[in-house]
């Protein structure tokens, strides 16, 4: 039996510190020792609109952000007009009484109304009221009856290097809200069990950049582009103290050129965005794949087309990172499926580019990147694999060739500068020395033979790529009525789904999940896909795009498909009601 847990929402206006409420709650909760999984709502403005963020906790592991919550604050009436319906009967509404007005037939039986004149309350300590989303969150402390030293503590690591007057005002406006649900009748008595080990919160963006400081990064460039953005600013803010040039640079295209720049003068280096700054990167990207430069590449998905949904997620590049570029050039694509992965994922990248000497996209999301998750000990101790240079690699100084036919497709890298290991990189296509053949030697007898030799060497590289990435995973009971295939942040979801169906309704379901979509491995997914008796594929977008990979590469056919296309993530519960749909 499932332990008591938190299901916190916080709405109002873009501008009114709903982001700051929670992260600051998911903080609290994450030092008290519970799993955290956070999902921000948010509208691309910066003041107004509708925005909300759902904070679940327990000291069970969690994999979503759940579904209803217990505790409701509203600092606008908006929020209260959209969610006061969703809460659970013996949760509480907290409400800014100056503004807001419940309607208590649309709300549950048993769920308590705590009207505070929040903004009065707020004034008290400073006269421009801009802590009254502080007092709201003292009342959600106290109604949840997490101990009071961890709002100090949350505080304290959000102000306190700088301005530790704000900590203690905010402290105090904590405390007014915490006093006033004293008044009101004291906490709602959940009986959650507070561990007090704290653990790790972090998103998935943070997670990358801090497995791309384990791997050695040296060079990062990016374009702010939501809801990568936040990869840039973690970079900018901690990237220089570990030895990282950060640039926030003009465009995407130069973000790219920048970082192929770098990669091929020996240092390891990242760009990031979404789906639309990848589309300007792809003019560059084939350069990497023609030069046989390392880089990673970071996606993180939004609704598109064009600039979209900026501020809601989607799983529907797939087939760009899948065909960017011009012509064939062996790539790399990795999706992490939760946060600890995004940190695993992003330092096996910059092996997996050096060693096979081309880009390795991580194709990530708006709900993984932006999501604050509980995550196990980090592991930073990364082996740094640089692959094959020319002094270790028996390249002969003087007579350096620097594209040498290699059975690996991997040939001998050398570094700029290097004494007696000068070569051309161009973009045309070369001889293994660098010499262009494109000018006046294509399409001699002699020439095309070089083109064909040229290109199955690099192509060669997807036998060893493929090798050394990570499989495809078959999760769950086995003999399962129904095997989910996904890919992506949908697992969280998908494994509370499973669950949830077989505890609750005896149905036995497993999954099939890709941490690599490319090169893809067909005969793997095969054998899994033998044993298997009915699937059912879910993705973030219209068109089924892995089940179209999955389909091209293996000619299986997903019996079942339930695509989600409306810029929200999917829920545990809406794939618990499709599996129980297609098993019926």
């Amino acid at each position: 039996m499932s332990l008591p847990e938190i299901v916190f929402r916080v709405g109002g206006a873009a501008g009114d510190g709903v982001s700051s409420t929670a992260e600051s709650f998911a903080k609290m909760c994450s030092r008290s020792g519970l799993h955290v999984w956070t999902y921000s709502s948010y509208q691309s403005v910066i003041r107004g609109g509708h925005v909300w963020t759902q904070v679940r906790g327990s000291p069970e592991p969690v994999l979503s952000h759940g579904t209803v919550p217990n505790v409701l604050v509203c600092l606008n009436q908006q929020t209260m007009d959209v969610h006061q319906g969703d809460i659970l009967a013996g949760g509480a509404i907290v409400y800014d009484s100056d503004l807001v007005k419940p309607d208590p037939s649309r709300v549950a039986k048993g769920v308590r109304l705590l009207g505070m004149s929040l903004r009065k309350l707020a004034q008290t300590i400073t006269p421009n009221a801009i802590v009254r989303n502080t007092v709201a969150l003292g009342a959600a402390v106290r109604l949840y009856e997490i101990d009071f030293r961890h709002v100090e503590s949350a505080f304290q690591d959000i102000w306190g290097d700088k301005k530790p007057e704000i900590v203690e005002q905010n402290v105090r406006a904590a405390k007014l809200g915490a006093d006033a649900v004293d008044r009101a009748g004291g906490s709602l008595h959940l009986g959650v069990p507070f561990p007090e080990e704290p653990r790790y919160l972090m998103t998935g963006n943070e997670a990358v950049a801090l497995g791309a400081l384990a791997a050695g990064v040296r060079f990062h460039a990016q374009y702010p582009m939501t809801p990568a953005s936040s990869i840039l600013h973690w970079m900018a803010a901690h990237g220089p103290a570990h030895g990282v040039v950060v640039k926030q640079v003009e465009d995407e295209l130069a973000a790219m050129n920048m970082a192929i720049g770098a990669g091929h003068a020996g240092v390891r280096s990242m760009v990031a965005t979404s789906g639309g700054g990848f589309c300007l990167m792809v003019e560059a990207i084939g350069q990497a794949g023609m030069t046989e430069t390392p880089l990673v590449a970071v996606v993180v998905q939004r609704g598109g087309p064009s600039t979209g949904l900026p501020t809601k997620t989607e799983q529907g590049d797939l087939n760009l990172v899948l065909g960017a570029g011009q012509g064939d050039w062996p790539r790399g694509i990795l999706a992490p499926r939760h946060t600890q992965e995004c940190f695993d994922l992003t330092a096996k990248a910059f092996n997996l580019a050096e060693v096979y000497q081309t880009p390795i996209v991580l194709l990530s999301d708006l709900y993984l990147g932006e999501g604050f998750r509980t995550v196990d000990k980090l592991d930073f101790n990364v082996p740094i694999v640089r692959g094959l240079t020319a002094a270790d690699g028996g390249a002969i100084q003087g007579r350096f060739k620097r594209y040498a036919y290699t059975d690996s497709g991997v040939s001998p890298r050398a570094f700029p500068g290097t004494r007696g290991y000068q070569f051309v990189a161009a973009t045309d296509e070369h001889m293994e020395n660098g010499e262009l053949i494109s000018d006046v030697l294509a399409g001699l007898p002699e020439f095309v033979e070089e083109r064909r030799k040229m290109h199955e060497k690099r192509m060669r590289k997807l036998v060893g790529l493929r090798k050394d990435m990570p499989p495809p995973e078959l999760w769950g009971s086995a003999n399962a009525d129904l095997t989910l295939i996904h890919w992506g942040s949908t697992w969280g979801p998908a494994h509370e789904a499973i669950l949830h169906v077989e505890e609750e309704d005896g149905v036995h379901v497993n999954s099939l999940e890709f941490p690599t979509l490319f090169p893809f491995h067909a005969d793997e997914t095969l054998r899994i896909l033998k044993g298997v008796k009915r699937t059912l594929s879910i993705e973030g977008n219209y068109t089924g795009q892995f089940a179209r990979l999955l389909r091209a590469e293996t000619g299986y056919q997903p019996t079942f498909s339930f695509p989600k296309y409306d810029g929200e993530p999917f829920t545990w519960r809406e794939i618990a009601d499709k599996i129980l749909e297609v098993v019926a």
